[in-house]
């Protein structure tokens, strides 16, 4: 991929300038970063449009940085929060973390990306350094911050440790000495604070890349809460479903976030499953991702349900489905909801033991027999 392709691709904008950036590019390898904090098991597909970017730069022979947030977790980044996010315990940090190289490794090169975590600076550093950073930006820039304000005026309290955060993760970028930081637009005001520290602490210009936000299946943000998150540990069967599900007038976007492919043209549906097909296949490998297809097509076009004989009798219906879609709590809420079917039977009770030969049904995409 061509300079300027990395540099439009799915970005909304960068700051200072798209023609600076390119042209200090051009005259030497730079070293950026993307920083994600661990606040969950999983990864959603929305994480990858940045994780995407950053290896695009590190294919043009730039030293890339994946950060892992494990010292601005303990703050919680109040972007985008209409409350502040309760706090993480140490315990909580390294189960959210312990798997998630392994999701990134089918579209990160970790021969290419180094890793990075920035509680190996943030959790040593003494009042001193930490009153250091504080005088280099202003108080009032902080608390004037839009989401602030916003709850503010709704009543709702701003912690001054959530005011911490920008600056915690503005040092970042001096302790690494970056050239670029990578992100979502929701963490402009973040990246800002960062380019102005790098600017009064080492005297360097940084610059700041934001990614455009993606939306869910259903059109609206995505986000682990509303239920429309294409998850990076789905079973292709699940991914291909959920992928078929997606709005057509978000397709276009999918194609410049998720693929390196230009959308084609032609029938709907067609372009959905090439779009499909091309996104599990990232993940779980062609012959998957062609039998993710053929099961979508006998599924729902022929309206024949084919119930895949994979799933091993475990001691009850909460367990088994929670394998299937990843996480307990997804589980509860899916049963509770009545999406989950036994023989035909919808059921609410999370204990109900099964034997071999039951039939499942999770949502509209996922059919297995017990064996």
């Amino acid at each position: 991929m061509t300079i300027d392709k990395v540099l439009t691709r799915g970005v909304e904008q960068i700051l200072p300038s798209r023609e600076g950036l390119k042209k200090l590019m051009q005259t030497k390898k730079i070293r950026l970063y993307l920083g994600i904090d661990p606040t969950a098991t999983r990864l959603h597909i929305g994480h990858t449009v940045m994780l995407r970017k950053l290896q695009q730069f590190a294919d043009l022979g730039h030293e890339a940085i994946l950060l892992f947030g494990t010292g601005t977790v303990l703050v919680g980044d109040p972007s985008q929060r209409a409350a502040g996010r309760k706090l993480i315990t140490q315990a909580e940090i390294d189960k959210n973390i312990a798997t998630w190289k392994e999701q990134v490794k089918p579209i990160i090169d970790f021969n290419k990306v180094k890793i990075k975590y920035n509680g190996d600076w943030l959790l040593k550093m003494s009042l001193k350094d930490i009153i250091e950073i504080a005088s280099k930006v202003s108080a009032v820039q902080l608390f004037k911050r839009e989401m602030f304000q916003r709850r503010l005026k709704l009543g709702d309290t701003v912690y001054y440790h959530e005011t911490m955060y920008p600056l915690l993760q503005g040092y970042d970028s001096v302790v690494m000495d970056v050239d670029l930081e990578l992100g979502g637009t929701d963490q402009t005001f973040n990246m800002l604070i960062g380019r102005e520290l790098q600017q009064k602490i080492n005297h360097k210009e940084k610059y700041v890349l934001a990614g455009k936000m993606i939306m869910g299946t259903d059109g609206q943000p995505m986000s682990k809460t509303s239920g429309n998150c294409i998850w990076l540990t789905d079973i292709a069967e699940n991914m291909f479903g959920k992928l078929m599900a997606v709005r057509d007038e978000l397709m276009p976007h999918y194609f410049e976030f998720f693929t390196d492919k230009t959308m084609p043209q032609g029938e709907p549906l067609t372009v959905k499953k090439q779009l499909a097909l091309e996104i599990t296949k990232q993940y779980h490998g062609l012959t998957k991702a062609q039998a993710a297809q053929t099961h979508f097509e006998q599924t729902f076009q022929k309206k024949a349900p084919e119930y895949k004989q994979t799933v091993k009798a475990k001691t009850n219906l909460m367990l088994t489905v929670a394998g299937l879609v990843g996480s307990n709590s997804e589980a509860k809420r899916l049963i509770q909801q009545g999406a989950v079917d036994v023989n035909g039977e919808k059921m609410k009770k999370n204990n109900l033991k099964l034997k071999i030969g039951d039939k499942i049904k999770v949502g509209q995409r996922i059919f297995v027999q017990v064996i």
